[in-house]
């Protein structure tokens, strides 16, 4: 079976609001699709980059690493200020908050949510055990039979990309007291992906005015996609309205 190739979406309001959606590591653009998708519905412009190794074959996923995504991050938001969006929020779910984050202490950004977002790696050892899952579950829907998968995951090798996840994270943990724009933080209850006391983190140590916290306590990692999913986008525009946008 062919794998459907992920590219960068954008879908247009009929406002001057835009905001940058990000997805986590070894995600792609459907982790906030269908959120990108509600916040048009308000009226946002929101636009969701693809980083490079993303939605594709897991050996493609190795060749690249933070500072390429940061690349990818970067350009969706000049895409955004390229097309006459001036004031742009920003929202990302796991690593996706983070860039969400550095971004807030980086360019000028209305507002930032986080979601489900890691202040330290719980271990490189559940990283290490993501990416194979997510390098095996991509290789069952190519349709390789199970023998074929084995052999193939047996010389996939994850890479020095864990050690710079873990390097990034800790240089945005150590910059969160740089942020002065609106912060949302969300968490579910039940990530057992990350550390959630990193919500707490966060939600302390940004020097904003304008800060929430909430924790979604019958959802998972993947919050966009679990069960409070709703929940999670009503809160998020309704966030995005608190915001002091001019127009």
């Amino acid at each position: 079976m062919k794998v459907v190739q992920q590219k960068p979406l954008t879908f247009k309001g009929d406002n001057k609001r835009a905001v940058l959606l990000l997805h986590g590591f070894t995600g792609n653009t459907s982790d906030v699709r269908m959120l990108g998708r509600f916040l048009n519905t308000k009226g946002y412009t929101c636009h969701i980059p693809l980083y490079k190794g993303h939605g594709v074959p897991p050996e493609d996923l190795v060749q690249y690493g933070p500072k390429d995504w940061w690349q990818d991050v970067m350009e969706g938001y000049e895409f955004l200020k390229n097309e006459g969006y001036e004031e742009i929020a920003v929202g990302g779910l796991s690593l996706g908050g983070v860039f969400s984050l550095k971004l807030g202490y980086t360019v000028p950004v209305k507002g930032i949510v986080t979601m489900c977002s890691p202040m330290y790696l719980k271990s490189e050892e559940v990283m290490y055990e993501g990416v194979l899952e997510y390098a095996r579950n991509y290789k069952v829907r190519e349709g390789k039979s199970k023998d074929i998968v084995e052999k193939e995951m047996d010389e996939f090798a994850p890479m020095n990309t864990l050690k710079e996840l873990r390097d990034l994270i800790a240089d945005v943990r150590q910059s969160v007291d740089l942020i002065y724009s609106p912060v949302f933080v969300i968490q579910g209850r039940h990530d057992h992906m990350i550390n959630t006391d990193s919500a707490n983190i966060i939600y302390q140590e940004v020097e904003s005015e304008l800060k929430e916290i909430k924790w979604y306590e019958n959802s998972g990692h993947v919050i966009t996609h679990d069960k409070e999913k709703d929940a999670v986008f009503s809160d998020f525009y309704a966030f995005l309205k608190k915001l002091d946008w001019t127009e």
